[in-house]
């Protein structure tokens, strides 16, 4: 922690903040709020009900109306504030409405005859309230076990054959020498500039043909091998020396040898990098599986959380405390590989 605090504390000025020091931690607490700040808002608003909402203007933290329980009443009532013609403020409780009027009484007079206020007249009486009622509700209104269990296969199987196929064609497209090597990188990489609608009808097709239509393996193999991962493998094995191989061979190590005992752990942190993509590309893919999951117990997360929106009704309240839970796995994995990226993405591209 005092390192950190040391890292955080540094100034280019001896004794104090210089022009510089101030725009950098400016241009920093910028970006931080950009990236942070959607995010934050999310997780407070997973806990906020319908009501706070549709509230205009919103409010940040999740507030909700403080309500009392009288012997008198089979249920809790909603507590107001009054404010009287002499300026006098009462707290009362809201027994029944009718229209814009509310019929409120006394808390501690419970059996006197209501007293009728309009709306005008009141101010609910909040308090903060971090509820777990939208993740109880979310959870049970849809077979959220099975869909977790679905987009659990989905994103390991697709990153591991992601990984495999992916760091096998950068290895053959950086280590050996043939006709049309170049020729055939090229045309992978301007693979990058198709968009998923262009391919989607005869991926479909395909698909379909081989019996994947409605089968999570419809939904795994398609986007096995990906222009992007092969790219950043490829520029990564380019800056491991050659001689490594040469020697290797020498020794007598076959080609499929020096791929997983060589190649491979000296290419972990691109690896690294590959797999947080590839995790968050399948874990966050929505339109593909849509396309091919037919049956509801086929369906991962993604797809599932399409159910909340209905044709005159979408349940954003579900919707935004289902989203939070889908999150989590993405920033486990982001915690635990995290410190691969910068060593990954920095020797990218370095010969």
């Amino acid at each position: 922690m005092s390192q950190v605090l040391d890292f955080l504390s540094r100034t280019q000025g001896k004794r104090r903040l210089s022009t510089s020091d101030t725009l950098s931690y400016l241009y920093l607490m910028i970006g931080t709020f950009i990236m942070f700040a959607p995010v934050v808002w999310l997780v407070m608003s997973s806990f906020k009900p319908v009501t706070e909402l549709n509230r205009f203007p919103p409010r940040f933290l999740p507030y909700r109306q403080v309500t009392i329980t009288l012997e008198e009443f089979d249920k809790p009532l909603p507590l107001w504030e009054v404010k009287y013609a002499d300026g006098t403020v009462r707290k009362m409780a809201e027994v029944s409405r009718i229209s814009i009027q509310y019929n409120l009484i006394d808390p501690s007079k419970p059996t006197m005859e209501p007293e009728v206020h309009r709306l005008s007249e009141m101010t609910r009486v909040e308090e903060v309230n971090f509820s777990l009622e939208n993740y109880t509700v979310g959870v049970q209104s849809f077979n959220f076990i099975t869909y977790l269990i679905n987009s659990v296969i989905v994103t390991v199987l697709s990153t591991l054959i992601t990984l495999a196929v992916n760091s096998m064609a950068a290895f053959s497209l950086s280590k050996y020498r043939y006709a049309g090597r170049d020729v055939f990188f090229l045309v992978m990489l301007s693979t990058l500039m198709v968009p998923l609608s262009v391919i989607l009808v005869p991926a479909f097709l395909v698909v379909n043909s081989v019996g994947w239509s409605n089968n999570l393996w419809g939904v795994i193999i398609p986007g096995a091998a990906t222009p992007t991962g092969v790219f950043l493998l490829r520029q990564y094995m380019l800056t491991l020396p050659d001689e490594l191989i040469d020697a290797a061979r020498i020794d007598g190590a076959s080609e499929w040898r020096i791929y997983a005992q060589v190649i491979l752990p000296l290419s972990a942190p691109a690896l690294a990098v590959l797999t947080i993509f590839s995790v968050m590309w399948r874990w966050n893919d929505f339109l593909w599986p849509l396309i091919v999951l037919v049956d509801n117990d086929k369906f991962t997360l993604q797809v599932g959380l399409n159910s909340f929106r209905g044709d005159l009704q979408t349940q954003f309240h579900l919707i935004l405390a289902m989203t939070v839970l889908t999150l989590l796995p993405i920033t486990i994995v982001f915690a635990f590989l995290q410190r691969f990226i910068t060593s990954g993405i920095a020797t990218t591209g370095m010969k």
